[in-house]
């Protein structure tokens, strides 16, 4: 773990807790470890989506038919 790392109170749910402790003991690592990379994970997943947002902004917009008729060609649905 970092040595400037930033001491935080959580409050997790008696069974998360529970896993939480089950999976770094059998992964060897800590908890402060598994949370981190966890919450690393979410906020990439969240920088991903907003930068799909900001690259689609430009696109012009079609109506729900024109979708469901799009999908439908294509054969998603």
């Amino acid at each position: 773990m970092a040595t400037l790392s930033k001491r935080s109170t959580i409050y997790l749910d008696p069974v998360l807790h529970q896993a939480l402790r089950i999976k770094a003991l059998e992964t060897s690592r800590s908890l402060s470890e598994i949370i981190n990379d966890a919450v690393k994970q979410t906020l990439a997943e969240d920088a991903e989506d907003l930068a799909a947002f900001e690259d689609r902004a430009d696109e012009p917009l079609i109506s729900y038919e024109q979708m469901v008729k799009r999908l439908k060609k294509d054969g998603r649905i």
